[in-house]
């Protein structure tokens, strides 16, 4: 019987009795001598793990994992495997407290434990989601647990039963939850008296427990984070490590122009040649792996490198990324310092022989594919001498230990607390946040009660406490007191504005009870980061971190009816008239993904939409997927495949009744603006973006800069974040700015082709040739050539050689299948094998021979540096090998999809048929002719264009009847039945056993090859925090106000790297455009030009009929309002076509003119003979032939291009004046062919009442200039 280790699971205890866990990658084959023996040095992998297809009907789906996938790609396995161990108890459970425990939740980590028995209020429900009206009265921790518990079935929830007083001993539990660990941290989200967060902190402290603070205190926060006396960070920042592969190893002595730290010259260095440029400091620590030969003692080691550089004469002007130095840097090192000593060299002998005063300048360039190895355990350097190929460089980040100072020492001595605003920290802001802390503790000393609520007195009584404390801390050396603060640096003298800072301190108190969703949904995330830090993964914060956002709050009214409800707080902060502005928004939110639901979670609880004449508007056309409900908190698992945002419209209704909200499954774009028209955008307040996408966002934008909304922008990627707000004529749009979904490294054709060296290279082949080419490419084409052969063969045309041969070839080979019988699994497991057989060993073994026949001839080793020896590889049709089952099992699943016959999901069955269908190996012979092979890196495919005409004419001939319809598998990397992370994975590491590169597992396959966007619950809380804060602004009508940019936000914050990047800053001015055109000199992109079309400017004396300006018209006003003239008209954003051309202007002075006898005048020549180039011959030919038959051929040649030249003539004087709407729909209406397109075309025309355009002018200078886009306005329904 065959190795049955292909089918263990994923999960310990799992697998079929009997069967072994375990086997040796790539079945025992041997390496060339260049390298080392595969067997010996692959680890051992259980390719059954790597497998998802076959467990979801065997009910072994890891439901946990599958979660996780987004949050894996962010925190990586073992991290994960940390959070696990983390017990956290979060104390509190107001709107900071429940925040933090979703995401901790969600996060994964082991248990979470709330606790808070105080009675909820009404108010709390405005930023608790989890209270419910029934909830008033009733604890707290216990009203939210039911809840908290459905997040996540995997961590532990509970609540705990203690009095206040003892919370500290509480720290000392060892067995949390029955986890059989104690808590890792602990979390206060409501401030406690002095003495209980004093013992909290030590308790904390003494037995290495997280320590964090997160309050919200009306428009304010406080943070802080202690991790104890000693704590150790192993990844500082979350920045992905280099991997670095080896081209050469070569031992040099230092000459006087080599430039190494420490080295002097004649020391022997170990010199490694990289494949690519490195980011590595000297001292940095490097980790080696796939050395071979002698060198494989090295694998696994950590070792020092530092960078290697080189003296280069100044006036050398040496530019290391020309592309003549960056090919000579390729050389050996021996040969590169050749080079560098000659040119040195030279230059030096020439200034000396010049006589010029001074010193010989020079200049020291780092090459930064090199690196020299520092060998501190005493090994010979010459030990490196033995490299031939292969190897790898890691680069390890340093680990670091820091201290962190006790609440109570920190709370006196900050004095310069950080601020979210760089500015408001530069002078002195967080001061008298701080001394208001202080003051509240102090209140709460001798009241026994915290300041209330829109209370004056305890205002007045709090303010003098806190001017107060800071006078006693004036007199100590580095404490936190209000003293003047410059650029960041206290100076020791008192504040000169006491006044203004004793109002805050009394708004302080005035607003300390309340709470607003944005602020603790903000903490919420930011803080629950912090609690995943203690895994030692990310830089924690340096310790405290304020925010104020004092324009929020309307001062001197009271909450009026809001009194005593769910909007209390929120009432009391910015005023009753706000509460009735926000109740009758208009609100477009596009997207309902993890940003999607924070928003909706907002509105809901900040009463937005609740007017019976307001809406809100959600839209989404995803379905939700298991990997969704780590982050989007609205969905359980219930709720997989429902539509995301009817699904939780249906939630935040639940939450708040009274909401009017409607949920659509639309796409926002060019293709539904019949739905999202005119009256739709112009009825909305503004427009909010959940998207994850640049393209949908571009659409967005340009939505909101057309009918002058302000949108809110927002977006995520792992730890990291940002936000704007975009407010018309104001500030800057998206569009300004140059945001891009392509910035990926692109690997060269002939690395992925023929030379891979790294994992990555064989994820990125199997992606693009395997799957794509195979499972896409092919059935699209075979579709289309069985459906449409005309079609088929006019989009052929289009495509490069290599895309033709390979698309001819593939239909081919879809015909070949079907010659025999129809296509069966049988048939299936045959395409699989074929495939299996090309890709992994015949492939193989071509490229082997070709490359050792041109080391055979030109006698220079062809295998060296990243160029790896593959072998192929094994068959056996009686014992098939383990990974060659695992392939074929996933290609003949994926060829039963697209042949629409059924999947054979039971591997043992499976196994039987492949068994019985005796599938022999092709015999190989070695390719014929010269011995080539591609190497360059943009080297393409060669074609034989003979091969593609001679396939052509064969398919031509081809009766297609009988052919079976096929469809393609197009990729979806969250689906686990359709296997195609399967088909990836086994295929990647197939190609690895080829090369001897390392397997790659099957989760890092998922989210290489599927562009998995790292997404976290924690980042996407807090910056939807902050959004929200923005959003109150503008319903408040802050935009409308004097200084307006002064009082609004954007951000961009990375939660990893402590308060190294948490900045929050003022929105930038609209971006003004120059246009080099003196009536209109400057523009911004909320700017239009706007013209009537169907009352024309006055400088017209006569209109159409139809009351609209014509095309001539219009083009004549723009030239003379704007004193330029115009080049091209066109529909807006889409300069193919083209209403008006001022060349097709041009042509109705052109003239061929045939006389009686023949004669041909031409005016003017040069433009007319371009346009018909064979006028020219006929004109020449006129003038020597004799009359007859060939002289009358070139006469009517002559009189075809003058009725062609007529006809453009005709049309574009019809289209030129008659009326601009005509011209539009001339060319931008789809053809009657394409009915479907024609209809929505209609539909978006006739729904406004414009049309917009676009210009290219010139000034009179004759310079390129800029218009504004155009908004014709004319009655589009008589068009």
């Amino acid at each position: 019987m065959v190795n049955l280790s292909w089918l263990s699971c994923s999960k310990a205890g799992s697998k079929t009795p009997g069967e072994p866990e375990k086997m040796a990658r790539g079945g025992g084959s041997k390496q060339s001598a260049a390298g080392s023996k595969q067997s010996a040095q692959r680890e051992m992998v259980s390719w059954g793990d790597w497998m998802g297809a076959w467990k979801v009907e065997a009910g072994q789906v890891d439901l946990e994992q599958d979660r996780l996938s987004r949050a894996q790609a962010a925190f990586g396995g073992e991290t994960l495997a940390r959070m696990k161990d983390l017990n956290v108890l979060i104390l509190g459970c107001r709107g900071v407290g429940v925040e933090t425990a979703k995401n901790l939740i969600l996060s994964n980590v082991g248990s979470v434990t709330v606790w808070d028995p105080t009675p909820a209020r009404s108010e709390d429900r405005g930023a608790n989601f989890y209270l419910a009206e029934q909830s008033v009265g009733n604890p707290r921790d216990a009203e939210c647990l039911a809840q908290l518990k459905t997040l996540n079935p995997y961590c532990k929830v509970d609540i705990l039963r203690a009095k206040e007083a003892s919370l500290p001993a509480c720290l000392g539990e060892d067995n949390v939850l029955s986890t059989g660990r104690g808590y890792s941290a602990v979390v206060v989200t409501e401030i406690l008296p002095r003495a209980t967060l004093t013992a909290l902190n030590g308790q904390a402290r003494k037995n290495g427990i997280g320590f964090m603070l997160a309050l919200n205190m009306g428009v304010t926060t406080s943070m802080f984070s202690d991790f104890g006396p000693s704590h150790t960070i192993t990844d500082e920042d979350g920045e992905p490590t280099q991997m670095l592969a080896m081209a050469n190893v070569e031992v040099i002595t230092a000459t006087g122009i080599v430039k190494v730290s420490g080295c002097k010259e004649g020391d022997k260095l170990v010199v490694l040649t990289l494949a690519s440029e490195h980011n590595l400091q000297d001292g940095d620590m490097v980790s080696l792996d796939d050395m071979r030969g002698s060198l494989a003692s090295y694998n696994g080691k950590q070792l020092k490198v530092k960078r290697y550089g080189v003296l280069s004469p100044t006036d050398a002007k040496v530019d290391l990324k020309d592309v003549a130095v960056k090919e000579m840097l390729k050389n050996s090192t021996a040969e590169v310092m050749d080079n560098f000593t000659k040119q040195y060299e030279h230059y030096k002998k020439e200034f000396e022989s010049s006589g010029a005063a001074g010193n010989f300048k020079q200049r020291e360039i780092t090459l930064f594919n090199r690196l020299c190895l520092i060998l501190e355990d005493g090994t010979s350097v010459d030990t490196w001498t033995d490299y031939s190929s292969g190897g790898l460089v890691n680069s390890v980040k340093p680990t670091l230990t820091k201290e962190y100072k006790s609440l109570e020492e920190t709370l006196v001595y900050t004095p310069n607390p950080q601020m979210m605003d760089q500015e408001a920290w530069h002078v002195g802001e967080g001061c008298w946040i701080h001394i208001a802390l202080h003051a509240a503790l102090r209140f709460h000393e001798t009241k026994d009660r915290w300041p209330r609520l829109l209370d004056k007195a305890d205002a007045k009584e709090f303010a003098d406490l806190a001017l107060a404390a800071s006078e006693e801390q004036r007199k100590l050396e580095g404490a936190c007191w209000l003293q003047k603060v410059e650029w960041g640096f206290p100076s020791g003298e008192p504040t000169e504005n006491l006044a203004s800072l004793s109002a805050r301190l009394e708004r302080f108190s005035l607003l300390f009870a309340s709470e607003l969703t944005g602020l603790c949904a903000f903490l919420g995330g930011a803080v629950a980061q912090e609690v995943i830090k203690k895994t030692g993964k990310f830089l924690p914060m340096e310790q405290w971190l304020h925010h104020d956002d004092a324009c929020l709050v309307c001062e001197g009214k009271d909450m009026g009816r809001y009194a005593g409800t769910r909007y209390g707080y929120q009432a009391a902060v910015l005023g009753p008239d706000f509460m009735e502005a926000i109740a009758k928004q208009h609100i477009f939110l596009v997207g309902c993904g993890a940003l999607g639901c924070e928003y909706l979670k907002g509105l809901a609880l900040m009463g937005a939409c609740i007017s019976p004449d307001s809406k809100l508007v959600v839209t989404d056309m995803d379905r939700i997927e298991v990997s969704n409900l780590s982050r989007q908190f609205l969905f359980r698992q219930a709720d997989v495949g429902s539509p995301k945002s009817v699904t939780a419209a249906g939630v935040v209704k639940r939450w708040n009744p009274s909401l009017q909200i409607e949920a659509l499954e639309k796409g926002v774009g060019t293709t539904s603006e019949d739905f999202f028209n005119d009256a739709f955008w112009s009825s909305k307040d503004l427009c909010w973006n959940a998207l994850d996408n640049v393209v949908a966002r571009k659409y967005t934008d340009r939505c909101c800069l057309w009918y002058g909304l302000p949108l809110l922008e927002s977006g995520t990627l792992g730890t990291k974040c940002n936000s704007d707000v975009f407010m018309p004529n104001l500030t800057k749009s998206y569009n300004d700015g140059v945001e891009s979904d392509a910035n990926e490294t692109q690997i060269a054709m002939c690395t992925l082709r023929s030379f891979p060296y790294l994992p990555l290279h064989c994820i990125e082949f199997a992606k693009q040739s395997y799957f794509s080419d195979y499972m896409e490419f092919a059935p699209q084409q075979y579709e289309s050539f069985r459906n449409d052969p005309a079609g088929f063969f006019e989009q052929l045309s289009a495509m490069s050689e290599a895309e033709q041969f390979k698309a001819l070839t593939m239909i081919k080979s879809f015909i070949e299948y079907q010659k025999m019988a129809k296509v069966d699994f049988n048939t299936c497991i045959k395409i699989a094998f074929d495939h299996y057989c090309k890709d992994f060993i015949t492939s193989i073994l071509d490229l082997v021979h070709t490359c050792d026949q041109i080391q055979k001839s030109t006698g220079k080793d062809f295998w060296t540096g990243t160029k790896r020896r593959p072998v192929k590889a094994n068959w056996d049709p009686k014992t098939p090998p383990a990974e060659a089952l695992e392939y074929l099992y996933a290609t003949a699943n994926c060829y039963a999809f697209i042949f629409k016959v059924p999947y054979l999901r039971k591997r043992k069955e499976f196994e039987k048929c492949v068994i019985a269908l005796n599938l022999k190996m092709p015999e190989w012979s070695p390719p014929s002719g010269e011995a080539k092979v591609d190497t360059e890196e943009d080297a393409g495919e060669k074609v034989d264009a003979a091969a593609i005409e001679a396939m052509q004419a064969e398919l031509y001939a081809f009766d297609r009847k009988g052919l079976q319809p096929c469809q393609a598998h197009d990729f979806e990397k969250d689906d686990d039945t359709n296997f195609h992370i399967d088909f990836l994975t086994v295929g990647t590491n197939l190609r690895a056993a080829n090369y001897d590169i390392k397997p790659s597992e099957r989760a890092h396959v998922k989210v290489t090859a599927g562009r998995i966007i790292p997404a976290l619950a924690t980042t996407t809380a807090m910056i939807c925090g902050l959004v929200d804060m923005e959003f109150m602004k503008l319903v408040k009508g802050l935009h409308k106000t004097e200084d307006a940019l002064d009082k609004f936000y954007n951000a961009n914050i990375n939660l990893a790297t402590g308060l190294q990047a948490m900045n929050m800053f003022r929105p930038e001015p609209a971006l003004k455009k120059q246009t080099k055109l003196t009536v209109l000199p400057e523009y911004t992109s909320w700017e239009k030009v706007v013209v009537e079309g169907q009352k024309p400017p006055d400088e017209f004396d006569w209109v159409l009929a139809s009351g609209e300006m014509s095309l001539k018209q219009l083009i004549e006003h723009l030239e003379r309002k704007h004193d330029a003239k115009v080049h091209r008209l066109f529909p807006a954003g889409d300069d193919k076509l083209c209403l008006y051309d001022h060349t097709q202007k041009d042509k109705l002075e052109w003239s061929i003119d045939i006389g009686e006898c023949g004669k041909v005048v031409v005016e003017p020549e040069g433009p007319v003979y371009s346009a018909w180039p064979q006028l020219r011959m006929a004109v020449q030919m006129l003038g020597k032939v004799p009359e007859g038959p060939a002289r009358n051929n070139f006469i009517n040649q002559a009189r075809a291009a003058a009725k062609s030249l007529q006809a453009v003539k005709d049309s574009f004087s019809m289209r030129f004046n008659g009326p601009v709407s005509s011209a539009y729909v001339g060319v931008a209406r789809p053809p009657d062919s394409d009915v479907e397109k024609r209809q929505y075309f209609d539909a978006v025309l006739r729904s406004r009442q414009y049309i917009a355009l676009q210009a290219h002018v010139v000034n009179s200078k004759g310079e390129d200039a800029e218009l504004p886009l155009i908004r014709y306005n004319c009655d589009t329904k008589t068009c």
